[in-house]
Order: structure tokens, then C-alpha cells, then sequence
């Protein structure tokens, strides 16, 4: 931290207090220099966790809504959705890459293109349905890795968001908390698509019905 302040010092307190309301290790604790509020927990186990918090969430968040907002990430370390959620986040990702590759694939000849013509008809035909199934799997394989990935993390999500009422004993410590999020028309800076659903908010909308 370039400056160590009091809301810094009332989100470590606070994320201490919820480990011990979840009987867990307390995490390791990242800050993201961005002015949007956000947050999200990622690791292996409760014993190798880690939660990110942005600037904007500790500029903008009371300690209640604080509370609500680590309270749902904990319990995504409690119900082990951290490693459900890098296994997603691996998967999308490798899926993205692999579309990319393939864009520019085409982009630069694709098969036959570059080194000259295929030595016969078969050869063609065969670089051809080739060609095709690459181009399918690279547009469909994207829509289908986020709609698995929204699938998977809207449900624990539901079940992120009752372990925080129960860490917390206040069911109005996360609505706050989102209901302030979503009046801000701000995206993370260094959101992408791949690692969206590991937010409480998607850091690419402000909008608190699109929690992945």
C-alpha cells in the first residue's frame, strides 16, 4: 500500500472478524488500485486463500457493508467455490486464447494459404471441413465457457450471499452493499471476460442483478 489508512486498517478488522465468524485461517489480503467497488476470493483451500478488494471498495464502503461484501467472499473460501472458480477462470481463458489463435489463423491464409496450393482436390476438401470445424468451435466454444461459467457461479452465489448474512447476523450488511455498487457506473479497469465471474459484481457492468 502506497498509503496506509484507517478504512485500510477497518477492512483488515474486518476480514479478521469474519474469519473467525466462519472458523477459518484468516486470508492473505490484496488490494487492486481501481476506483471501482469490487472484491473477490481465489485459492486452493481455506488455508491457501486469498481475497481482493479494489480501492473503491474501501473508499466507498461503511464498515457494515464491508462486512456484507467479506462475509460473501468468505463463504465462497468456506464452500471451497475458490477452486470451482480457478478451474473456470483456467477454462475460459485457455478457451479465449485458442479463439484468438484461431482468428488469426484465418487472418494469415489458414490452411494451404501461405505454402501454395494443396497438391490435389482430397487434400483441399479435407483442409476445408477442417477450416470449418476450427471456425465453429472457436466462435461457439467462447459462449459456451461463459454460459457454464454463469451457470455454475449463479447458485453458489445464492449460497455466498446466506453464509454472509449468517457470518454477519445482518441481513442488511450485503443489499446495502450491492444496492451501492450498482449506482456506480463504473467498470474495473482490469476486467476481462475470462475472470468476470469471479467478482460479486461483474466488473464489466454495474448492474447488481448480473452477479456471477
Amino acid at each position: 500500500l502506497t498509503t496506509y489508512t484507517n478504512q485500510h486498517q477497518i477492512l483488515l478488522d474486518v476480514i479478521s472478524e469474519m474469519a473467525t465468524a466462519a472458523r477459518m485461517p484468516v486470508p492473505k489480503v490484496y488490494l487492486i488500485d481501481d476506483p471501482s467497488p469490487n472484491a473477490f476470493a481465489t485459492g486452493r483451500d481455506p488455508k491457501h486463500s486469498v481475497i481482493c478488494v479494489t480501492q473503491g471498495l474501501i473508499d466507498q464502503m461503511d464498515r457494515e457493508e464491508m462486512q456484507g461484501v467479506i462475509g460473501h467472499e468468505m463463504s465462497h473460501i468456506a464452500d471451497y467455490d475458490i477452486r470451482t472458480m480457478m478451474m473456470i477462470a483456467v477454462m475460459v481463458g485457455g478457451i479465449a486464447m485458442l479463439s484468438d489463435f484461431v482468428y488469426r489463423w484465418m487472418f494469415f491464409g489458414g490452411f494451404g494459404e501461405r505454402g501454395g496450393r494443396s497438391s490435389n482436390d482430397r487434400d483441399n476438401q479435407a483442409a476445408a471441413l477442417i477450416t470449418v470445424a476450427v471456425v465453429v468451435l472457436a466462435v461457439v466454444a467462447p459462449i459456451f465457457s461463459q454460459l457454464l461459467a454463469m451457470a455454475v457461479s449463479r447458485q453458489r452465489e445464492y449460497l455466498a450471499d446466506a453464509s454472509s448474512v449468517e457470518f454477519t447476523r445482518n441481513p442488511r450488511a450485503l443489499l446495502r452493499a450491492l444496492e451501492h455498487i450498482a449506482k456506480i457506473e463504473s467498470p474495473l479497469k482490469q476486467g476481462t471476460a475470462g475472470t468476470a465471474h469471479l467478482f460479486i459484481v461483474s466488473p464489466l457492468t454495474r448492474d447488481s442483478d448480473d452477479k456471477e
